[in-house]
């Protein structure tokens, strides 16, 4: 396990760059599985699900399409429980097959507030596909199609996530050490 120090905080690896990458190529086969003959749209929210989008798309088999929204709910370590949009929804998604793509789902919020904005717009069906569930954090029911990972609530940053804005690069997950 490496060791890396971001600002005041030290992390440690607890998921490999090859443990990653295998569990996305399950997912990506999977959507593609379930979304023969559909040419879903990729919702995926920035900042931190930009690197997982990307090499989930890159693996998906099937013809798809890709946008982005930007959610605000952090501050530093903690997520403040509010949600604000920042950059919002362009394309028509009228009768469009949606999978949002997130990065982490912890207290289930965002992703409420998103399938709400999402629906107004006559969508053919919504799904949530994520990197991370924290399934105790979890404050709302949601139907969560595709998750990679199931993690405990531990604070995690690496491969988009951050502390701080920091640490979105690294190829690992690194979990905060107490």
């Amino acid at each position: 396990m490496s060791i890396v120090k971001i600002k005041d905080k030290t992390f440690e690896t607890s998921i490999t760059e090859s443990e990653l990458q295998k569990r996305i190529s399950e997912v990506a086969a999977q959507i593609s599985h379930d979304m023969e003959g559909k040419n879903p749209l990729l919702l995926g929210v920035l900042n931190g699900a930009f690197i997982f989008a990307a090499d989930l798309m890159r693996q998906i088999t099937i013809p798809c399409e890709i946008s982005f929204v930007k959610l605000a709910s952090y501050q530093g370590t903690t997520s403040t429980g509010k949600v604000k949009e920042v950059i919002g929804i362009n394309e028509d998604l009228t009768g469009r097959t949606v999978i949002i793509v997130e990065d982490i789902v912890e207290s289930g919020l965002t992703m409420k507030r998103m399938i709400e904005q999402i629906g107004t717009r006559n969508p053919a069906s919504v799904h949530i596909c994520t990197l991370f569930v924290k399934p105790e954090k979890l404050q709302v029911d949601l139907d969560i199609d595709y998750a990679a990972f199931s993690i405990p609530n531990d604070f995690i940053l690496g491969y988009g996530l951050d502390y701080d804005q920091q640490g979105r690069g690294l190829k690992e997950i690194y979990t905060l050490k107490q």
